[in-house]
C-alpha cells in the first residue's frame, strides 16, 4: 500500500493529473464525531471516498462509511462542497495527483460499532472537544469545522473572483 500526501497552496506540490469526485460523511451522535485514523497517512479525518461508477454520490458516502467503520448512516444534508485547487493529493500507489472535490454530507447513525479496515488504523467517536488536539490535514479539519459551525448552512468554495 503506498502512501497518501496532501499538499495545500504548495509551490512543491506535483502537478495534477486528476480529479475524482469523493463524498465523506459527517456523523455526530452524543456530542461525538465519527472519524478514522487512515492507515495510509495516520491523519485522522471522516469516513470517505472516491464515487465509483454506477452509485449516486449519496451512496458513495453511505458504502465509504460502511466499509471504513462498520457504521451504517443515512444521509440527511450537505455540509459542502469542497473543490478547492489549492488542496492536492499525491497518491504515491500509483502516481495519481488529485485535485479536491469532495462533497460532505451530514448523516444520521443508524447501526453498527465502529471497526478498523484496511484503509483505517483506528475509528472512534471522539468527543467534540477533543478533534483540536487530533492531527488531521487543513481541508479536513476546515470541513469538519465548517459542518459544526454551520448546521443549518452548506459550504460552497469561493469563486476566486
Amino acid at each position: 500500500m503506498g502512501q497518501r500526501i496532501d499538499f495545500y497552496d504548495d509551490p512543491e506540490a506535483p502537478a495534477v493529473n486528476s480529479v475524482r469526485p469523493a463524498a465523506a460523511a459527517l456523523v455526530i451522535r452524543n456530542q461525538a464525531i465519527l472519524l478514522i485514523q487512515r492507515s495510509d497517512n495516520n491523519n485522522w479525518c471522516m469516513p470517505g471516498g472516491a464515487h465509483e461508477p454506477g452509485e449516486s454520490l449519496t451512496a458513495t458516502a453511505v458504502r465509504e462509511t460502511l466499509e471504513e467503520t462498520g457504521i451504517a448512516i443515512r444521509p440527511s444534508s450537505i455540509v459542502g462542497i469542497f473543490t478547492d485547487p489549492r488542496h492536492v493529493t499525491l497518491y504515491t500507489s500509483d502516481g495519481e495527483v488529485r485535485q479536491e472535490f469532495s462533497v460532505v454530507f451530514r448523516a444520521d447513525y443508524l447501526d453498527g460499532e465502529p471497526t478498523c479496515s484496511t484503509e483505517s488504523n483506528r475509528v472512534a467517536w471522539v468527543p467534540l472537544e477533543q478533534i483540536t488536539h487530533l492531527t488531521m490535514d487543513r481541508s479536513q479539519r476546515h470541513r469538519i469545522s465548517w459542518g459544526l459551525a454551520h448546521p443549518e448552512r452548506t459550504w460552497i468554495d469561493p469563486t476566486g473572483d
